[in-house]
């Protein structure tokens, strides 16, 4: 997709933005060939830009997914979720949270923000490396990011909701944004510029958005590692929490680090990563972060009561709900 409208913040010789967007909704289809996780040249950028060395680089082209590539849609007029991954990751990290929704009866809308991760191939064949990250230690660097980012999901939406010849999958009055680090942060930032967005979720970033001091009344959920208690992190969910009006949750996952809610961890034995002692299993991080997201969207988006959301779960013990329970052991 490009926006002609304005130019990309990063690439100065780029006169428009270009957005890479992935569309997963529900089919009935069982066969056909498997959408990629990533091209073998995606996948060598993105191991040599984490420095994860030691493994063959074409390692996550050869990872598995349960989608099938250009499969016909069942359904129409279903909620839509906006999905941003964190600074320097694709889209691709948040697959798996991606996939779990749409056979949940969303359509997730994943968008690649180029020149803020270590690869992004455009539709021209052309590939996007970390530009910004030449710039993440200068002053506002954040808002910056997330307020970009909050541009390119209401472009998204312009052009899902009216102009995509898919657009009838879609029902525009139910939209909610998920991100995961600063794409949490940007899910606050498109909130606020964009009321079409009804709910959104931050996984574990810190926020830099300023929400009115009238307040904020549309749905909202942080979700994160132990670090993100109330007094804990750099105190902008604490400063936030005061400005949420509306319905809104905060929970902590113990035994989790930042990256507990991607495929990172999903992934780390292909490549050679070694959980910390003591981390919380990751396919067990990855059920937690399905099934809260999951609740969470199914009450604001469906209409459906989710009690997971109200109380502790003795299902879910590495659950604390904040800030009254944050404190349990």
């Amino acid at each position: 997709m490009n926006d002609a409208s304005r130019p990309d913040p990063w690439n100065l010789d780029v006169r428009t933005r270009q957005l890479k967007v992935t569309l997963w909704y529900p089919t009935e289809q069982k066969d056909g060939e498997r959408a990629p996780y990533m091209t073998p040249k995606e996948s060598e950028l993105y191991l040599r830009g984490s420095e994860i060395a030691g493994v063959p680089y074409d390692t996550l082209s050869r990872t598995r997914t349960n989608a099938v590539k250009d499969a016909e849609p069942a359904g129409e007029r279903l909620p839509l979720v906006v999905l941003s991954p964190g600074f320097t990751k694709p889209l691709s990290s948040l697959t798996s949270l991606a996939e779990d929704l749409a056979s949940r009866g969303y359509v997730v809308a994943g968008i690649d923000h180029p020149y803020e991760s270590h690869v992004t191939t455009l539709s021209d064949g052309r590939v996007a490396d970390c530009l910004a990250c030449d710039s993440d230690t200068d002053p506002g660097f954040g808002g910056r990011v997330v307020q970009g980012r909050a541009a390119d999901v209401s472009f998204v939406l312009d052009h899902l909701t009216a102009k995509w010849d898919g657009s009838r999958l879609i029902d525009r009055s139910r939209i909610a944004m998920v991100g995961q680090s600063i794409g949490g942060a940007a899910a606050v930032a498109a909130m606020v510029k964009d009321s079409r967005v009804r709910a959104g979720i931050d996984m574990d970033g810190s926020t830099y958005a300023r929400i009115p001091k009238s307040g904020f009344s549309r749905p909202f959920m942080f979700i994160g590692s132990e670090r993100q208690v109330p007094g804990g992190g750099d105190g902008s969910w604490d400063r936030d929490w005061k400005l949420l009006t509306g319905w809104k949750r905060w929970i902590a996952v113990t035994d989790t680090d930042h990256q507990a809610f991607t495929d990172i961890p999903l992934l780390g034995p292909a490549l050679g990563i070694k959980p910390a002692p003591g981390a919380l299993p990751a396919e067990r991080g990855a059920q937690i972060a399905r099934v809260y997201v999951a609740a969470f969207l199914d009450q604001h988006l469906k209409g459906r009561r989710q009690p997971l959301l109200d109380r502790p779960s003795s299902g879910y013990p590495e659950v604390k709900p904040c800030p009254e329970h944050c404190g349990e052991s």
